[in-house]
């Protein structure tokens, strides 16, 4: 949630040189920027195009009506939505619209892929922990046993040619940890079918999707958050692509002297100790940017570096930041990542 953009077109002049004759002087791209507080965060969106605004309303208003869209069916809390009907529904089936079975599929895939360290099934234990309503709690040992044997994302029956899906009695789902990168393919989609070929969306807690570069054509700058402090550890380059970051310092309350954030281990039930303070994930497809991020903080170092190693398929790279503040990235980054001011001292590990 803390992820800022450092350099804004507005803030490079690129909206035109100063002309002087007014003949034959090129109009620079409209600017069109939107924000909205959605899925529990503020959303920045912003495009450039060669039309006028007032032609490019259009385009904006559809991109806020996708998001209100996904929002009302994929949250967990509305009693309206979709997923909130699943979870309530006893064991019955229940209908879904495409988009919801679509994502549920991915992240079932997912789940699958990453051997239950991304699991969509472990939101019993995240509101026992009050991470749902802010009523923050640590359960006894015995709780967690019992949240534990519970978190199993293959008891998800998913009917895709009916579009309904069913869960066993006592199961709940939350496809938190999915939405903002599916909901950032799905926005980015949109541009490209009417030929946006610059844009950046910020859709909040780390979550970001670029289309395309800036309209100069350099690449889009975004800060990496330091775990440990308020700064930016670094700048990671991004063209066309999505970033996510998944860390301890974003949701967390204290008790006792230790710190207890929103990431859930699947295997204990408990906040993930992994010995990572954040993982940013970079990939062409921001539903990975969003899943990975998760999955790969509740591995570990060493685990998500060979799940890294071993599914390239998945095309995605990795920036590791240990408790101990050490940075940790993977080949595919080298070249887009820079330490930031301050910190041009910190030791920084390539990955092969």
């Amino acid at each position: 949630m803390r992820v800022r953009i450092l350099h804004r077109l507005a803030a490079l002049g690129l909206m035109g040189a100063l002309c002087l004759s007014g003949a034959g002087c090129a109009k620079g791209p409209t600017k069109m920027e939107n924000t909205i507080f959605a899925m529990d965060t503020v959303m920045t969106l912003t495009f450039y195009g060669a039309d006028p605004e007032a032609a490019l309303q259009g385009p904006m208003d559809s991109l806020v009506s996708t998001v209100y869209e996904l929002q009302n069916a994929l949250s967990a809390t509305d009693e309206n939505s979709e997923i909130y009907a699943l979870n309530h529904e006893n064991g019955g089936e229940v209908s879904l619209s495409p988009s919801t079975v679509e994502l549920l599929q991915s992240a079932l895939d997912l789940c699958e892929t990453t051997g239950g360290a991304l699991d969509i099934t472990a939101y019993p234990a995240v509101k026992a922990w009050g991470f749902t309503t802010g009523d923050y709690r640590v359960p006894e040992p015995s709780e967690l046993d019992a949240l534990a044997s519970r978190i199993d994302s293959t008891l998800v029956e998913l009917n895709v040619e009916n579009s309904a899906a069913r869960l066993p009695e006592g199961t709940e789902l939350d496809l938190g940890a999915v939405a903002k990168g599916y909901l950032g393919d799905r926005l980015a989609d949109q541009l490209r079918d009417i030929n946006i070929q610059s844009a950046l969306l910020d859709l909040g807690q780390s979550s970001i999707q670029a289309v395309g570069s800036k309209p100069d054509g350099s690449p889009w700058r975004i800060g990496i958050q330091d775990p440990a402090g308020e700064g930016y550890l670094g700048v990671l380059e991004l063209a066309d692509e999505a970033m996510g970051t998944s860390g301890g310092y974003q949701r967390f309350f204290e008790a006792d002297g230790v710190r207890y954030w929103h990431i859930i281990d699947p295997n204990t039930a408990a906040p993930a100790r992994s010995g990572l303070a954040s993982v940013t994930i970079v990939s062409p497809s921001g539903f990975l940017c969003d899943g990975l991020s998760t999955a790969l903080f509740v591995m570990g170092l060493e685990e998500g570096a060979d799940f890294w190693r071993t599914h390239p398929e998945l095309d995605f790279d990795a920036i590791f930041i240990s408790d101990d503040g050490s940075i940790h990235l993977t080949a595919g980054l080298e070249e887009s990542f820079s330490l930031a001011t301050g910190y041009e001292d910190r030791e920084v590990t390539i990955l092969q």
